[in-house]
């Protein structure tokens, strides 16, 4: 029973968690205005997810690459759209990675008047390193090949494994999917 219950709060507790990322992450997306999504009720995938081994900057894990594909599958069905076993209307491209970024300098002058800030504040003298990471769906218009829609979301998944990149992944979707146009 005090186990039951204890496996109750943890998946309630979860599924806060993801719900709070959704709300918490920045999603960009694009919509072509001159088709629309509604066409899409099938779809195939549009390519396999790899890495050309001279970028660092993509993910290049197939379990990554599987738990990708299905919270986009799940996104999807939610939608009415179905996988296709021939002759799609959709397709769906997707990708994960991670790129170092360098900002050269902080907003509101820090750094300025020779290393001090405005207000006799202290800035940096040097760059801010971090890394960013994206995960993106686009979907496309099977027989015209046109772009219909893009949607992407800030979040590093690299490095994370088992649960915690599979959560990650899910949130990062279902944030991407509360874009979806339609």
């Amino acid at each position: 029973m005090i186990s039951q219950m204890f496996r109750t709060c943890i998946l309630a507790l979860s599924a806060l968690c993801t719900l709070t990322a959704c709300i918490s992450l920045r999603v960009t997306s694009d919509v072509n205005t001159a088709a629309s999504v509604s066409q899409c009720h099938s779809y195939a995938w549009a390519g396999a997810f790899h890495t050309n081994g001279a970028s660092p900057r993509s993910v290049a894990n197939p379990l990554t690459e599987n738990r990708l594909r299905g919270a986009i599958a799940a996104n999807l069905a939610s939608k009415g759209v179905q996988p296709a076993n021939a002759d799609p209307d959709c397709l769906v491209g997707y990708g994960i990675g991670v790129q170092t970024v360098v900002d050269d300098g902080y907003p509101y002058g820090w750094g300025g008047w020779g290393g001090r800030g405005f207000y006799g504040g202290w800035g940096w003298d040097y760059p801010y390193v971090y890394r960013e990471g994206v995960v993106a769906v686009d979907l496309y218009d099977a027989r015209g090949r046109q772009p219909l829609w893009h949607a992407s979301v800030d979040q590093n998944v690299a490095g994370l494994t088992g649960a915690a990149a599979d959560n990650k992944i899910k949130a990062a979707v279902a944030a991407i999917f509360t874009k979806y146009p339609g």
